[in-house]
């Protein structure tokens, strides 16, 4: 087993059921296509890395899709909020024995490989890592170990969630390294802003 693990929040690519933001500009349909994109992005990227993955998915598990690959591991996502959800996913991870944890979405299309690597490299002198999203959450979140609090008491999908984690952070006496801002896809000019 490997001491690198990234853990990766999915959800099924069903029509009307993805990307709503961005359905109510460029329709069901073309919303659906343009996760579908992402998705396949996020394996594209994170399957060169050097870590275990593990696919959470919120609606099921699904057997015959692209994370069918070797070195992916399929969950399901646990909990009430996407708060309780993470904080549930990095605990069964690091119970596995991981030395290093990240989480990412499937909604960045700016996300590469080389910033993945590069927040496993930042967790060897931090006890966290940081990716900002342009819209002030964040698409990243490494650890070395489960930090419960990181995930309490925060109003997810505005605009204060990174800021108030790097608080939290902040308040433990821990530290965190920062990865480049951004953009995470949830309208079409964030769309399009991601394919520049």
């Amino acid at each position: 087993m490997m001491k690198e693990a990234i853990i990766i929040f999915v959800r099924d690519p069903q029509l009307g059921k993805v990307k709503t933001r961005l359905a109510a500009t460029v329709g069901d349909t073309r919303a659906l296509e343009i996760y579908i994109q992402l998705l396949q992005h996020t394996f594209d990227i994170t399957s060169p890395v050097t870590a275990d993955k593990y696919v959470f998915y919120h609606d099921g598990i699904k057997e015959a899709d692209i994370w069918r690959a070797a070195g992916f591991y399929k969950k399901l996502q646990q909990g009430n909020d996407l708060g309780e959800k993470m904080n549930l996913a990095f605990a069964e991870v690091f119970s596995k024995g991981y030395y290093k944890v990240i989480i990412i979405g499937s909604d960045c299309l700016q996300l590469s490989s080389r910033i993945i690597e590069e927040a496993f490299i930042a967790l060897d002198n931090c006890d966290t890592v940081i990716g900002p999203a342009k819209d002030g959450g964040y698409y990243m979140l490494g650890m070395k170990k489960l930090i419960p609090s990181a995930f309490e008491n925060k109003k997810w999908s505005t605009d204060t969630v990174c800021d108030d984690t790097w608080k939290t952070i902040l308040a433990l006496g821990l530290t965190a390294g920062f990865l480049p801002v951004l953009t995470d896809v949830d309208t079409e000019a964030d769309w399009l802003e991601s394919k520049l």
